[in-house]
């Protein structure tokens, strides 16, 4: 088996004590781990798309990639790779779909996905399918993207990203159709909070089909569950210039 694949262990939700730390997961069909490249640290050598393929683990396609110094890896696939393509990652390539470089070398208004928050740690935003930010202007050492959910924010112009809006648009049509089909993804069922008792959720209780009983819904755990519920102090607020759409 290629050191690209290995099976993704099943933990069904539960931490080390066995306790449930994360609802609803669990009877997942057997699946591989797919290893992808989000770093994008293979900087001046060109590599040649050889396969698109589904990736059970995402919501977005993958590409295979053959680099000419005979290394195999994994990307995000974006909307318009193709098979044989040639892209490459560097400080200084073309704004071209699928290359990767600095937010500092690339034009406003270049779309792009897997973008590092931290220089070097590997992308972490817009990873989704059919998800792109956009380079909105430069200011020092910073990069205002405004990213899909509509937020502004800034990002360190030294962070890579990878040209282009990822792929499969359609995935956020998919019907699941049965209740089977969602527990082979590994989704296990949602229970309405007020059709539960009162130990095991806030909503519960009552007598026939009564409401919640308070003045907001909580979580599970008594937490909002409405609102603004983003703390006020957070390390990352003076980075945010502008709120996602409500």
């Amino acid at each position: 088996m290629s050191k690209l694949k290995f099976i993704k262990k099943k933990n069904s939700g539960r931490d080390a004590s066995g306790q449930v730390s994360v609802r609803h997961q669990g009877g997942q069909h057997k699946r591989y781990m797919r290893v992808i490249d989000f770093k994008r640290d293979k900087r001046n050598i060109e590599g040649r798309v050889m396969a698109l393929e589904y990736d059970p683990n995402r919501s977005c396609d993958i590409a295979l990639i053959h680099y000419t110094d005979g290394d195999k890896r994994y990307i995000l696939a974006p909307n318009d790779l193709k098979l044989n393509d040639v892209i490459i990652a560097g400080d200084d390539v073309d704004i071209k779909v699928g290359n990767a470089l600095p937010l500092l070398s690339m034009p406003i208004g270049t779309v792009v996905h897997n973008v590092e928050i931290t220089p070097g740690r590997g992308g972490q935003i817009a990873r989704g399918s059919g998800t792109g930010a956009t380079v909105a202007a430069k200011e020092g050492d910073f990069v205002h993207l405004k990213l899909p959910s509509g937020e502004v924010r800034k990002i360190l112009a030294k962070g890579y990203g990878t040209v282009g809006n990822l792929g499969n648009l359609d995935w956020k049509n998919k019907v699941y159709g049965s209740a089977g089909a969602k527990i082979h993804a590994g989704i296990r069922p949602t229970v309405r909070g007020v059709a539960q008792n009162p130990r095991s959720h806030p909503h519960g209780g009552g007598e026939g089909r009564s409401g919640i009983g308070m003045n907001t819904p909580k979580t599970y755990a008594g937490r909002p569950a409405v609102g603004n519920t983003r703390k006020p102090k957070k390390y990352s607020k003076k980075y945010i210039l502008q709120r996602r759409k409500k």
